[in-house]
């Protein structure tokens, strides 16, 4: 069984598209729960989940702020043997519950989907085409990604003194132990933060960021440069 941990803050323009798709998506005989992992919203976001109680097997949980915080949380509440983490701005493919029973069913223990932007940008177009390769400089939350529960407790799970790059971290740790894939089929994700932000400017202070953690910088250092120059 699954359970899809999804760590939210202020996420009200997004979280009913996610929580209507994964109703559409799957007939939920293979879910779990759902645990929507709040870090303190202060928009209408819980308010719009609850109304889907009746419709999926939705628990929101609180917690402190800080997505690797929330998702360990998720991850310790879960009762599913397969956790699956999504990030609220994300389309999800067709069947997406049984691509990943399936993987796990062929001895993988741990992957994610390849991913498309909702923008014709050139260089997202760029970005996105990476996501197809099975190694880890390709890897990002933002592709979802799903492991064993019992691979992420041997893991120890998300590196909770990083606020920003905690995905990253996470998976780097998968790869270098354990067997990962890479699935055929797509999410979507928003570009919101390119739009907001600048296509160019953002992409190269992310390169930027991959770059420092890749030389040993510190996860102060990674969030105090991100809080410089985007956040």
């Amino acid at each position: 069984m699954i359970s899809i941990i999804i760590p939210v803050l202020n996420e009200a323009t997004t979280i009913g598209a996610l929580l209507t798709d994964i109703s559409k998506k799957t007939s939920l005989e293979n879910i779990s729960e759902i645990l929507l992992v709040d870090g303190g919203s202060e928009d209408e976001t819980i308010h719009l989940a609850t109304s889907f109680y009746k419709k999926l097997p939705l628990s929101i949980l609180k917690s402190q702020k800080g997505r690797a915080k929330q998702m360990n949380m998720g991850a310790q509440q879960a009762s599913g043997s397969i956790l699956y983490f999504v990030h609220a701005d994300t389309t999800l493919p067709e069947n997406f519950d049984t691509q990943l029973i399936s993987q796990i069913e062929n001895g993988f223990v741990a992957g994610c989907f390849r991913m498309k932007f909702d923008s014709n940008h050139p260089i997202l177009k760029l970005s996105q085409w990476f996501t197809r390769f099975n190694v880890k400089s390709c890897r990002g939350g933002d592709q979802t990604l799903f492991i064993s529960k019992s691979v992420f407790q041997k893991l120890n799970g998300f590196n909770e003194s990083f606020i920003i790059y905690e995905d990253c971290e996470f998976t780097n740790r998968i790869y270098d132990q354990f067997n990962f894939v890479v699935m055929k089929d797509y999410v979507i994700t928003s570009a919101r933060r390119y739009k907001n932000n600048g296509t160019l400017k953002l992409q190269y202070h992310f390169t930027i960021i991959h770059i420092k953690k890749w030389l040993g910088a510190s996860p102060k250092s990674l969030v105090a440069y991100y809080r410089k120059y985007i956040a």
